[in-house]
């Protein structure tokens, strides 16, 4: 599914009116049936409502969902906010369709607002402003803000809520967006809802179908998706009858540290459920034992240390290379890391310490082999592109550092991004908050080197590991519920969710 900015889908709204062809009111109309269907799904008709409509055509919508809820039997209460007497010709024509319907309670602002009670159990809409909106929102009804935040109320808002900004909220304020609980969005998400500082404000985000040309989503350009249930089966690839274990490729895992041998586990047990024909497991000697014992299905390498990686390894005969977890951040670890890349020509995975070691010498960024993946949690982003004030400038800083260094990046987090080298982001959406636990980007490293062992493209191994990741910890959660579940249990279902894939092709 493509994610468009806010100037974009003004254009799809354009194209739809004038190749439907159907009338700009007649659109709306039909985002309002959508909207009124969603809410009465969810509420029945003795709740409370308070609609709160701006002059524009989010205002529209507003003052049309109250109609048609009206025409349910439901009783709203309408404030329409038209301080400057210039109402959007679509506002203006609901607002006079509006007039005379039975059991809506009507009242138009154009100077004085005396707040309304809002209650615990008054259910508010929010059609203030919509997507257009481009500076953050001052006086009154950034005082209107404030009042419905302050209250009690359940806040459902109309395609965005009032305030937020569809993409870079970085110098907004605050406290003049809208708190809402749920957000209906018109057709597509807008790419603020990603962005874990706009959690609080989006609150749930549900998208509904207004009919918007589909021949323009398809043919207009963007550079952010989401990652849908459908496209993911078609990524695998499919395996030959007559096919052996050399055919899924040879992986070379370099991790752990004494005291972190359960990373060095995490991992390879990940890859070796992700479908490699062979793995090697380079750890330095404390964990030898662990690592054979726990995994024995995976040969291992010692290093020439007790503790740590010390050495790097021969490459030549594997297909890619992860290094990272629970690596450790010693000296001797240092120099072997980037002695290993610059031996290295096949693709590698790298996260943990191996991207906080690259953090203290950004320069070899430039070195990494073609193909390679860099999966990092925000804080480690951070240490290779300097600080970030929020989400949409670390996405940025994230795409720049993708084209620069020719590597993809697996930015991870509530939706993780993955980014090409053509500044391309895919947002995943599987994954739930039972994954925030230790041992998580480790079960996403073996996954991934396995996936670019076996052949795949880096976009594809990217793609396909984030989700199939996320899908695992989904299939955990059910089974452990989210305080409860462990990284462990990710790789335990990694089976599961690798057939899911399997048998939707």
């Amino acid at each position: 599914m493509k994610i468009f900015p806010t100037t974009s889908i003004k254009q799809l709204d354009a194209y739809t009116i004038e190749n439907e062809p159907i009338a700009s009111i007649d659109l709306m109309e039909r985002a309002a049936e959508a909207l009124a269907k969603a809410i009465s799904e969810r509420w029945s008709a003795d709740t409370p409502f308070t609609v709160f409509a701006g002059p524009g055509n989010n205002g529209g919508d507003a003052l049309a969902v109250s109609r048609l809820l009206a025409q349910k039997g439901y009783k709203p209460e309408v404030y329409l906010f038209n301080t400057k007497g210039s109402l959007s010709p679509d506002c203006e024509a609901n607002k006079e369709k509006l007039n005379g319907v039975s059991g809506v309670v009507f009242h138009e602002i154009t100077s004085q607002f005396v707040p309304p009670t809002l209650t615990a159990d008054h259910v508010v809409i929010d059609g203030l402003f919509g997507s257009g909106l481009n500076k953050p929102l001052t006086g009154g009804f950034a005082a209107v803000v404030k009042y419905i935040n302050a209250s009690s109320a359940t806040v459902v808002a109309i395609d965005i809520p009032s305030g937020l900004m569809g993409e870079d909220n970085t110098y907004n304020v605050q406290s003049g967006i809208i708190r809402a609980d749920l957000t209906l969005s018109l057709q597509l998400p807008k790419l603020a809802f990603l962005f874990a500082e706009n959690e609080p404000f989006v609150g749930e985000w549900q998208l509904l179908d207004i009919g918007l040309s589909e021949d323009a989503i398809e043919e207009m350009e963007t550079d952010y998706y989401l990652l849908e249930n459908e496209d993911m089966p078609y990524l695998l690839k499919t395996r030959g009858r007559f096919a052996h274990k050399g055919n899924f490729g040879r992986a070379l895992l370099i991790a752990g540290s004494q005291g972190m041998a359960g990373a060095s586990v995490l991992a390879a047990r990940a890859c070796l459920r992700s479908g490699v024909g062979l793995l090697t497991v380079h750890v330095p000697f404390c964990n030898n034992f662990i690592v054979q014992t726990a995994v024995p299905e995976a040969m291992t390498e010692l290093d020439v240390s007790d503790t740590c990686f010390a050495s790097s390894s021969d490459a030549d005969d594997y297909q890619a290379v992860g290094v990272g977890p629970g690596l450790g951040q010693a000296e001797e670890t240092e120099v072997a890391l980037f002695e290993q890349i610059d031996a290295c020509s096949v693709p590698m995975v790298l996260d943990a310490d191996a991207l906080n070691l690259l953090g203290e010498k950004r320069s070899y960024l430039g070195r990494l082999p073609k193909g390679s993946i860099l999966t990092p949690h925000p804080k480690e982003l951070e240490r290779l592109v300097g600080k970030c004030q929020n989400s949409y400038e670390r996405l940025t800083k994230a795409r720049e550092l993708a084209k620069t260094a020719e590597v993809h990046i697996i930015l991870k987090g509530a939706y993780s991004a993955v980014i090409t080298p053509s500044g391309k982001c895919y947002f995943n959406i599987t994954g739930n908050p039972g994954m925030a636990t230790g041992g998580s980007g480790d079960v996403l490293t073996g996954i991934l080197l396995a996936l670019l062992a076996q052949g795949y493209e880096p976009e594809a191994a990217a793609c396909l590991g984030a989700y199939v990741h996320g899908l695992a910890g989904d299939i955990a959660c059910k089974k452990h519920g989210t305080i409860g579940m462990t990284a462990g249990d990710i790789v335990t279902c990694l089976p599961l969710a690798w057939r899911m894939l399997e048998e939707e092709v």
